[in-house]
């Protein structure tokens, strides 16, 4: 469990300020309950009776091979792929049930992309201001500010008119966290967000998620990079085959795992 706590961002806002009462669930209960999570695609059953507490303020970072149901859980945990059975709550707010809107959801629960998937006809700043208007109704004002808040939050406030052919591909993904930042999550989901980018433009996102770890942000992180997951994660869990095989701190799991199939994986990214 983290010793992070809650703290303001760099435009002195309360990060969920906004959010319903009922999401938060109290300060000593998970964050975020996974329970007996299952999806299948035709006859292969991806995830595999998933079971996982992530608390708030922490990060947890997933790993594992290729083809091991990461990217699907993750996508799971904000409805863009329906679970088959199981149930995940955010809080005391059951993000599964059938009458809850999977549109509120995301804006609680935030989602980077290894797609970048910007508007390739609007700015930076107009394609974080969208959702804002649509989706939380703030006025253009209102909406611009909060858009250049989070772009100098990213460390792109030069770049607020730039459209997305203008930008580098570390720029866009940092375009994109900010236009999920900008929603006020009380989590942020990372599907492999440096795979797409060369070291150099890794590390420009690296830093901001860095960041947003000391802000005590509550991230789930799939991702390669394990400087990162070694060096930001509060827990890692490696899956493998749709099931959670280990989980527990960086330092144990890189140093100790318990189980020969999570040794043999982190003994193999040692190799690379």
């Amino acid at each position: 469990m983290s010793d992070r706590t809650e703290t303001t961002d760099s435009t002195g806002r309360e990060r969920g300020a906004d959010a319903s009462t009922s999401a938060r669930g109290t300060e000593t209960d998970p964050l975020l309950r996974i329970e007996d999570v299952r999806k299948s695609y035709g006859d292969e059953e991806v995830l595999r009776g998933i079971d996982l507490e992530i608390d708030r303020g922490d990060v947890e970072v997933l790993v594992g091979p290729s083809g091991s149901g990461k990217s699907t859980l993750l996508r799971c945990l904000n409805r863009l792929t329906e679970v088959d059975s199981g149930h995940i709550y955010l809080g005391e707010t059951e993000v599964t049930a059938s009458d809850t809107d999977p549109n509120a959801v995301r804006q609680q629960i935030g989602m980077v992309f290894q797609d970048i998937n910007l508007f390739a006809h609007l700015t930076a700043r107009k394609n974080i201001t969208l959702g804002l208007r649509k989706v939380r109704g703030l006025s253009k004002e209102e909406a611009r500010q909060r858009a250049d808040s989070e772009l100098e939050r990213v460390g792109l406030a030069d770049q607020a008119d730039s459209y997305p052919a203008q930008l580098s591909g570390g720029q866009k993904q940092r375009v994109g966290i900010a236009r999920a930042l900008a929603m006020d999550p009380e989590v942020m989901l990372f599907d492999e967000p440096t795979s797409a980018l060369d070291p150099e433009l890794s590390n420009e996102v690296l830093e901001v998620m860095q960041g947003l770890v000391a802000e005590g942000m509550t991230m789930v992180v799939v991702t390669h990079e394990m400087r990162f997951a070694r060096g930001g994660a509060s827990e890692i869990t490696f899956l493998a085959e749709g099931e959670i095989v280990e989980r527990g701190p960086p330092e144990r799991l890189f140093e100790n795992p318990e189980r020969e199939r999570t040794k043999r994986f982190f003994e193999s990214i040692r190799h690379e």
